[in-house]
């Protein structure tokens, strides 16, 4: 490539951005976790009001969509279920137009991936597409903790739109979705729409997230669909064992542990003309102390243990590595350009000039390490079926902290949720509904809502 090739635009906004980069160095070093240490630290230690504060300042992340996002999962751990709703929603907003987009055309996704920046991290950031995915399931908790259903099937159905333009987009099925399939399923069952609520049980059995969960659904709703052939009489027996007609349910909604952050991979090769160098992130898991959560009724013979319905890290990793091969193009096409302008700055300024390109290459081609750093390693769910009455309920973190969530009067068919967040191994959950009929329990936020 001769110096002559090279766009004169794009000589030229480099030769400006070259000196900034090299007198505004220790400013472009900093990193997402870098410039979020503190508020992350605020999480991590439980000061959650303080780390929603931190969040949403627009200086702490830099993006709009990060601060929404970030600052909307500081809040549903907190139980502030409003702040969370307007947090995410806020989030929602700013990156609307690109979800439009891939709603109508997923290609239009790839395009964005392709545009040319001197810096990856000088684009807007809009969000990975399984971090879209998640935010729209967020708000859907959120909102099955205002007791809005509706507004929760609204989201869950977003949720499943913005999944599926990604598998196109990138041609493969993601162990993904069950976090939205499952709320989307316990929204259609309480609405009575017994038909669309097996549709989304059978895409989490089909795609092999949260099975057991949705096998034992499957069961339920088999007879009310007439269905009975198309379950397993093994599930089927165990099931009706223990589900009796008219029984209560609660069902735990619990994110579990902190997802995985990226790291640079960096590979500098200097030349005889200028310092060559790519960049491209990686995704490293955090320690997770807490492998799960155990629902039980003291005295009583019913626990159940949360399984996995979405497991993010893994999710995020094999997102990564699908565009993977378009981060690493631009940041090829991105080292030989500016290879070229060092080679252009040494012959007009020598070696004050050479110096001055290999700095800004050194300084500019850094991996993007922006990603959703507080959403948990996995979201987990379990649904007990209790007789109707009155149950103490204890919740426990295999590997961290346990608690009483207090005794509660269940009518028949009366669903009632628990929202709960781990966090290393402080454990934060929230009963919504039920009636309370002891101190230890907070009050809950919403009324009991019953089953058809």
């Amino acid at each position: 490539m001769s110096g002559g090739k090279v766009p004169g635009m794009f000589v030229q906004s480099l030769q400006s951005a070259a000196c900034l980069a090299a007198c505004l160095s220790s400013l472009a070093c900093m990193s997402y976790p870098d410039r979020t240490q503190k508020a992350f630290g605020e999480f991590q230690g439980g000061e959650l009001s303080r780390a929603q504060d931190a969040y949403e300042n627009p200086e702490t992340t830099g993006s709009p969509f990060l601060a929404g996002a970030e600052a909307g999962t500081v809040a549903l751990a907190a139980g502030n279920w409003d702040g969370a709703i307007k947090d995410f929603s806020s989030a929602a907003d700013f990156v609307k137009e690109v979800e439009n987009s891939a709603l109508i055309s997923p290609e239009s996704l790839g395009e964005a991936l392709v545009t040319f920046t001197v810096s990856e991290s000088a684009q807007t950031y809009q969000g990975e597409g399984y971090e879209r995915v998640l935010l729209h399931a967020g708000l859907a908790t959120a909102y099955i903790a205002k007791g809005d259903l509706e507004g929760a099937g609204v989201e869950v159905r977003r949720a499943n739109a913005l999944l599926e333009s990604e598998e196109k987009l990138y041609e493969k099925e993601y162990k993904a979705g069950g976090l939205g399939h499952l709320m989307s399923a316990i929204c259609y069952e309480l609405a009575g729409e017994y038909d669309d609520a097996w549709i989304d049980y059978e895409r989490m059995r089909s795609k092999g997230v949260g099975t057991e969960l949705a096998e034992r659904a499957l069961v339920r709703l088999s007879k009310k669909t007439h269905r009975e052939t198309d379950v397993s009489q093994d599930v089927a027996a165990k099931v009706e064992s223990e589900e009796t007609e008219g029984s209560a349910n609660v069902v735990l909604i619990a994110g579990i542990g902190t997802g995985p952050y990226k790291q640079p991979i960096i590979i500098p090769i200097p030349t005889p003309s200028g310092l060559l160098q790519w960049s491209v992130p990686s995704y490293t898991s955090r320690p997770q102390p807490v492998s799960g959560l155990e629902l039980s009724v003291p005295g009583g013979d019913r626990t159940v243990q949360t399984v996995v319905v979405e497991d993010i890290g893994t999710v995020a990793r094999e997102n990564l590595q699908d565009r993977i091969a378009w981060l690493v193009a631009k940041s090829t096409v991105r080292a030989f350009l500016k290879r070229e302008l060092t080679r252009r700055l040494e012959d007009e300024m020598g070696l004050f000039g050479r110096i001055l390109g290999d700095a800004f290459t050194f300084v500019t081609e850094r991996a993007d390490l922006r990603c959703w750093q507080t959403l948990p390693d996995s979201w987990q769910a379990a649904r007990a079926f209790l007789p109707p009455g009155k149950h103490e309920l204890h919740l426990k973190a295999l590997g961290g902290e346990e608690r009483s969530l207090g005794t509660f009067e269940l009518a028949s068919n009366e669903t009632m949720f628990v929202i709960a967040r781990t966090i290393g191994p402080k454990l934060y959950a929230y009963p919504i509904g039920g009636k309370s009929v002891s101190s230890e329990a907070p009050p809950a936020p919403t009324p009991a809502v019953a089953t058809p």
